[in-house]
């Protein structure tokens, strides 16, 4: 399936940004969120050379995992550039659809000294010295910079005491962390978080902050969207930060600003009122 890229007009005035699965992809695949998104599609072909706007997803998925989705969706367009892995790879597309990494991203990236071999040592310190049990996510396989984990709760009264102690055993192993509530319509188990472990300076708001000053973009000139507690970081890195009507509860009560639709009719809502 070939897609088609957003047009460009070269150096942008604007960036707009995207978390993906639930935000931009609705896992669910309804008719009426399938129609929306393609409105929203045909809506962001029009504006971003009217207004000469940037796109860019930034998400946790994989590249893989997001063609997959892609095509599933039957989606009609691709981004400027996707942040994938939490933003511990970006790239960069051209007028064509081929796919480039960030050459001054990636360094930084394979610079950063993480290692697999620290994280397993973190998570079987976690393990025998604290009781605390990490799963592997194995439907999506460890990356080479981001590897990834449930907490299952089991014990309410220990969550916190639990999370708080993975971080500062991140803290300590010099490893960056992402911690949320899992969301079930993102494919995601019930009553669990997701716990990823990535190199210091990466994560979302690390990638934002670095197109931004790549594309040297004004601070006034920057919206995101989002849907879960990963993606808060993302939202408070730019001037306007939206979380969807769909988002979960916990990224609800960590961020105010909320489209009064869901899904891509919350979004071209807001993009409407924003640029007209």
């Amino acid at each position: 399936m070939t897609f088609n890229v957003y047009h460009s007009n070269g150096n942008p005035d604007y960036l707009m940004l995207f978390d993906f699965d639930e935000t931009y992809f609705p896992h669910e695949l309804k008719d009426w969120q399938l129609k929306d998104l393609y409105k929203l599609e045909e809506y962001l072909n029009r504006i971003v050379h009217m207004e000469n706007i940037r796109i860019g997803w930034v998400t946790g998925s994989s590249l893989a995992d997001i063609h997959k989705k892609m095509r599933a969706a039957r989606l009609n367009y691709l981004p400027h550039f996707i942040a994938s892995n939490l933003g511990t790879e970006l790239w960069e597309i051209n007028k064509k659809g081929e796919f480039h990494q960030n050459k001054e991203w990636k360094n930084r990236i394979e610079k950063s000294g993480f290692s697999h071999k620290v994280v397993e040592d973190l998570v079987y310190d976690l393990r025998q010295i604290y009781g605390i049990q990490l799963q592997n996510q194995t439907q999506f396989g460890q990356q080479p910079f981001k590897m990834n984990y449930y907490y299952f709760v089991e014990e309410s009264a220990r969550v916190k005491y639990d999370l708080d102690i993975i971080k500062q055993l991140a803290r300590n192993a010099g490893i960056n962390f992402n911690i949320n509530r899992c969301n079930p319509l993102a494919g995601d188990p019930v009553n669990a978080f997701d716990v990823d472990f990535i190199p210091q300076n990466t994560g979302k708001r690390a990638v934002v902050n670095f197109v931004i000053k790549q594309f040297r973009i004004s601070i006034e000139n920057t919206i995101a969207f989002g849907d879960s507690g990963n993606d808060i970081e993302m939202l408070k890195a730019v001037k306007h930060g939206y979380l969807l009507k769909n988002a979960t509860e916990e990224a609800k009560r960590l961020h105010d600003m909320i489209t009064s639709e869901p899904y891509a009719k919350g979004i071209q809502s807001v993009c409407s009122s924003f640029f007209e």
